[in-house]
């Protein structure tokens, strides 16, 4: 089994030490090296290319948006690219999106248990994006400017939206199974979980993923709960 090579990119020393230590408890974990700063961190990157980055916002020399930027601009091929997974006291809606907009694949809080913080981890090495539920509903309680009517006989949501986030739905609105998966993906949900809840297979989950993407014209799981959050698509 492979392990999860992850960089640690943070400048208060016992916050790097706790993270160490609850991340040294499972085998399946490897850290490859630690940064105290952005600049650092950006070079350990470079040098090491691991599968996470755990870092936080708020670092000098380098903020961490800024140190996901430049790893972003200066990559030069899509395979064994780093995924990011910060770690911040920074709960701001504005900072959030931001982060997600630079490239960010996750969000937790360090408030986060350590059992937690590990499986945030594993999602996102796997692809599952994870959004820490209190950033969900942050951004919801700042973002909801639509109303979500119902009702074709076909089952399908209809989206009111503002000018500005009309676009999101301009081609097809999404059925009901659809916003409630979307509903679940906000609170990250994994595959699994969606399809135990909902009583369908992981098989039709990826297919309803997949469908979401496409009608939200976006990339990945983040993107999608960033998008639903800014229009309001969930409630």
């Amino acid at each position: 089994m492979n392990k999860i090579r992850i960089a640690l990119i943070e400048d208060h020393d016992l916050t790097r030490l706790g993270l160490r230590l609850i991340f040294e408890r499972y085998p399946e974990i490897e850290i490859v090296g630690e940064a105290a700063d952005g600049t650092t961190g950006a070079m350990l990157l470079k040098t090491m290319n691991p599968d996470v980055a755990v870092l936080d916002l708020g670092l000098p020399g380098m903020s961490g948006i800024e140190v996901i930027r430049h790893y972003k601009k200066t990559l030069d091929t899509a395979s064994n690219q780093t995924k990011f997974m910060v770690l911040t006291l920074q709960e701001e809606a504005q900072t959030v999106l931001a982060a997600v907009a630079a490239g960010a694949d996750s969000y937790c809080l360090k408030n986060l248990p350590g059992e937690q913080l590990v499986e945030a981890l594993q999602s996102t090495y796997q692809g599952d994006s994870w959004l820490d539920p209190t950033i969900t509903r942050l951004i919801l309680d700042r973002q909801r400017t639509v109303a979500i009517t119902a009702a074709s006989k076909s089952g399908q949501v209809n989206i009111t939206a503002d000018e500005t986030q009309q676009a999101v739905l301009e081609s097809y609105p999404l059925t009901r199974r659809e916003l409630e998966i979307l509903g679940m993906i906000v609170d990250g949900a994994s595959n699994a979980y969606i399809a135990e809840t909902c009583y369908i297979t992981i098989g039709t989950v990826k297919t309803h993923v997949r469908n979401i993407l496409n009608k939200l014209s976006v990339d990945d799981r983040t993107q999608a709960a960033v998008r639903a959050l800014r229009a309001g698509l969930v409630a």
